[in-house]
């Protein structure tokens, strides 16, 4: 929250209320003008737009016709609680993380799967993801024999450490990584930081490549994406500086696969 664009321009509009019922009317109106000229913005440019491609277009889909030896995808495309509660899985709009998942599965039959998702980071004692997975993957036609679930992993880091430990990767495998593409630079770089390389397989997208096609998003989705996108860009230099990825923005160069 301390990072959220919505959550400052709120505070600015909210502070400035404030000191204008105080009769504070010049810092008042100050504030409530520039918290209004930044919602303003959003509306009007494609903020989120030039935030989230920049993370969307550093990893393109691999080409066809290569082999791998194993798929691993990450947390997060299931509402955990409600399904849960709902006793259905519950896809959330990183459900192409799971439909990809099953359709390379079918597309590989030989290589080895692994689902890396405990509960969300703010529920640690909530259900854990893999409880749906295991189901849907299931109703899907994917054999659950096949599929290796790592149910503890709270964060991105651990997605890598926990599922490279307990899957033991050997050296020259081929292995696909399945996540949102604005996921993905984050993501690389946590698992190269563990000494497996991946090769990225990026899903649903939120850029559009033709910029006439974002007028019909509506400004709630505008201000979501853009939040995001502040999300993952702080991420980046977080993990860098803990040392929990080898660079600052993972680039294609080194990928498994790439000279």
């Amino acid at each position: 929250m301390i990072f959220s664009p919505g959550a400052w321009l709120a505070g600015l509009c909210g502070l400035g209320a404030i000191l204008l019922w105080l009769g504070r009317w010049r810092a008042g109106r100050g504030l409530v003008s520039a918290g209004a000229l930044g919602f303003a913005l959003v509306a009007i440019l494609p903020l989120d737009q030039w935030a989230l491609a920049p993370l969307e277009s550093r990893f393109p889909p691999p080409p066809p016709g290569a082999t791998y030896d194993g798929i691993i995808v990450l947390r997060g495309a299931l509402e955990s609680a409600l399904t849960a509660d709902r006793g259905m899985p519950s896809l959330n709009d990183a459900g192409e993380r799971l439909t990809q998942f099953a359709t390379l599965a079918r597309q590989y039959p030989n290589a080895r799967l692994v689902f890396t998702g405990g509960p969300l980071p703010n529920r640690p004692d909530g259900p854990p993801e893999a409880n749906g997975v295991r189901q849907l993957l299931q109703d899907l036609g994917v054999p659950l024999e096949r599929v290796t679930f790592e149910s503890r992993s709270l964060t991105t880091r651990e997605n890598a450490t926990l599922a490279s430990q307990m899957v033991q990767p050997k050296s020259g495998e081929r292995w696909l990584l399945i996540t949102s593409a604005w996921h993905m630079p984050r993501s690389i770089g946590a698992f190269r930081a563990v000494g497996w390389n991946m090769t990225a397989f990026p899903v649903g997208y939120k850029t559009y490549r033709q910029p006439g096609n974002r007028a019909n998003r509506r400004f709630a989705e505008r201000l979501d994406l853009l939040e995001r996108a502040a999300h993952e860009w702080i991420g980046l230099v977080y993990y860098r500086a803990r040392g929990w990825s080898t660079e600052l923005f993972p680039s294609l160069l080194g990928q498994a696969g790439q000279p």
